[in-house]
């Protein structure tokens, strides 16, 4: 199996549940060590797994690997709203050129492909509405990120049509867990809080997301790989829907501090008002169901992983935080 992204949030967390549940595969990682990719987060299942740092723009680079490769799960993707309204180039490099890099090795050597991919493609709902995306749902991208993403999914249904690529897609909601970056909201607001700061709500925080813990998607990812019909698309998601403020009062009060202990800040541009997936599909056809299903137990559990493990996250938090100056957010 060959990860792409796998230092990055969600594929190192994927590297980590396939070694404890799936033994059976051989695990090698390709991550361009940007900054949103963090070998150490590999550290403890690095005897188990082979990294290579390079990237995935890199043609001579991803096509020795996927030729070795049985299987290739594509998590590789510049994935932050914020940055792609500052500078879009780096999104459109890795998310569509880097993916189209990708197929056409896999085309050459007949591999087995599994694209990852976001929610946000679909544009957003009203927030007084029960209305949500499913596999059909048209897309409607409103950032440069969404864009590529979306832009990514595309390329990989016209290669599996036009050139018999075996390929899946899913689609999944929000992720929170360990060893997310600090620029993504839940970590960010509680690594505020750990160094003595005050955490940050866009706006009046209205926006809702549904939000679905790593491990829940991973599992759904693998039971894709197992299950899943080639050429399908699936989305995931707890169903767990909370807006920004909800999350960032329990963040507070999980946390022992009271809950206006927040400042708000300028709302970014074009701002999605809600998301939310019906997963019908992957709960009927493959069985996939969240055992995360309490979000508070969850996110307790990420607060205290952030508590242990300063040791990953305060490298890039000042970095971060004085990005986050500049951009007045």
């Amino acid at each position: 199996m060959l990860v792409t992204g796998g230092a990055g949030f969600i594929g190192a967390n994927f590297v980590h549940y396939t070694i404890r549940n799936h033994p059976e595969y051989e695990v090698r990682v390709l991550d361009a060590l940007t900054y949103a990719g963090d070998q150490t987060t590999l550290r403890p299942v690095a005897d188990r797994t082979e990294f290579v740092h390079g990237d995935i723009c890199d043609a001579s680079v991803v096509d020795q690997l996927v030729a070795e490769a049985d299987l290739v799960v594509h998590f590789a993707a510049e994935s932050h709203v914020d940055n792609s309204l500052h500078d879009p180039e780096p999104f459109i490099r890795s998310n569509i050129i880097g993916t189209y890099t990708l197929l056409e090795a896999v085309r050459r050597h007949s591999g087995r492909f599994h694209h990852i991919s976001t929610d946000e493609v679909f544009g957003d709902l009203p927030l007084d509405a029960t209305d949500k995306f499913d596999e059909g749902t048209p897309y409607d991208p409103s950032s440069p990120y969404s864009a590529s993403k979306a832009s990514s999914d595309m390329l990989v249904r016209a290669w599996a049509r036009s050139f018999g690529v075996a390929a899946t897609l899913s689609n999944c909601a929000n992720n929170y867990g360990s060893y997310q970056h600090v620029e993504k909201f839940i970590p960010r607001q509680i690594t505020n809080l750990l160094v003595g700061e005050r955490p940050k709500l866009y706006g009046a925080g209205e926006n809702v997301r549904e939000w679905t813990h790593v491990d829940d998607h991973n599992a759904a990812v693998h039971l894709i790989l197992s299950k899943g019909r080639i050429g399908e698309t699936y989305l995931i998601g707890s169903g767990d829907e909370r807006s920004n403020k909800e999350i960032l009062e329990l963040i507070l009060e999980l946390m022992g501090q009271a809950p206006d202990s927040y400042d708000h800040v300028a709302d970014r541009p074009g701002h999605d008002l809600r998301y939310s997936n019906d997963t019908t599909k992957i709960r009927t056809e493959l069985g996939w169901q969240p055992k995360y299903g309490d979000f508070r137990a969850g996110l307790a559990a990420t607060i205290d992983w952030y508590r242990q493990n300063e040791w990953w996250w305060k490298p890039q938090k000042e970095a971060t935080e004085a990005k986050y100056r500049v951009l007045g957010r």
